[in-house]
């Protein structure tokens, strides 16, 4: 029962996202769960984990490398050719192009785990390109923009050790003393994240609702195209280099999935609150689309492998 509620995951998220839209006012005021939320949810995949998989990662460097390279060299090019592409205004152009020049975001780790990725090349991912964007992200700002754009890694940073690192390696750490104790009630972690990642999916929606409404049609296109870009290219690269499909599977994530969060806040400081707009829909889009594909590997995984049955 709780397998066939979590393989629906992106039918909940869809749901939750149209509720969200009309009863903002009172989902908005959940505002403060998000950060708890995902929390749970990260030490939820550390309790998947154990100590071998993170040393299995570091004897890999070059994955490590071809993922932070695409990061940062997709998503600020695809940005700018799909702003030529539609002729966007150049708040809106510098609203996408900020999306593309931030690091990895924190829900790709939970969409690669929901997915049957590998979590542990997430979180590294996710790490790397956020620890490097205090330079990358001013640098390809400036070069696509001609401006600027400071980063406050150190906050990044911090947030990032709070709400990943931290609950992720306690899970770990329990599932790697615990194994056998905790076998029974393995199953019930991807629940708990397919919950909570609909909730915040929904309280993103809600607290969005004003900038949704006054956005162009356009607008809301190149922003899915942007995504779509980054996880398609994300995927099928390093299946050129025959890597295998959980590792494509996890670099098309991250790759495709962004810290909207931080292109928000940049925008709205060095640009206008216009230009957070395209921000704010790629933080509802990707996660959708996100959850779209982490439901169709997980149910395409469940036809091939009888384990994940169970």
């Amino acid at each position: 029962m709780i397998d066939k509620l979590t393989k629906l995951f992106p039918l909940w998220a869809i749901l939750f996202s149209v509720l969200a839209y009309f009863y903002n006012d009172f989902i908005s005021g959940f505002k403060s769960a998000i950060i708890p939320l995902l929390t749970v949810v990260m030490f939820g995949m550390g309790m998947t984990l154990t100590w071998k998989n993170f040393r299995e990662i570091f004897k890999s460097p070059a994955v490590i490398f071809l993922g932070f390279g695409l990061q940062y060299l997709i998503m600020p090019g695809a940005a700018y050719a799909i702003s030529q592409l539609f002729g966007l205004s150049p708040v809106m152009m510098a609203g996408i192009v900020l999306v593309g020049c931030s690091p990895g975001g924190t829900a790709s780790n939970v969409i690669a785990y929901l997915g049957n990725g590998n979590v542990a090349l997430s979180i590294t991912l996710t790490l790397t390109s956020t620890l490097f964007a205090v330079a990358l992200t001013p640098f390809f700002s400036y070069i696509i923009l001609n401006q600027v754009v400071p980063v406050p890694v150190g906050d990044m940073f911090l947030s990032i050790l709070q709400i990943v690192l931290v609950p992720v390696l306690a899970g770990t750490a329990i599932n790697s003393f615990f194994s056998k104790k905790i076998e029974k009630i393995r199953n019930v972690f991807p629940f708990l994240s397919t919950v909570a990642i609909v909730l915040i999916i929904a309280i993103i929606v809600a607290l969005n609702k004003s900038r949704l409404a006054d956005i162009d049609l356009i607008i809301i296109v190149a922003v899915m195209l942007h995504n779509l870009t980054g996880l398609t290219c994300g995927y099928f690269i390093p299946k050129m280099f025959k890597y295998d499909e959980k590792i494509c599977r996890t670099i098309g994530i991250e790759v495709g999935m962004q810290n909207s969060g931080l292109s928000v806040a940049l925008a709205v400081k060095f640009f206008s609150a216009a230009a957070a707009l395209p921000g704010a829909i790629f933080s509802i889009w990707h996660n959708l689309s996100g959850s779209i594909l982490a439901g169709w590997w997980r149910y395409k995984d469940s036809k091939t492998n009888p384990v994940i049955k169970k």
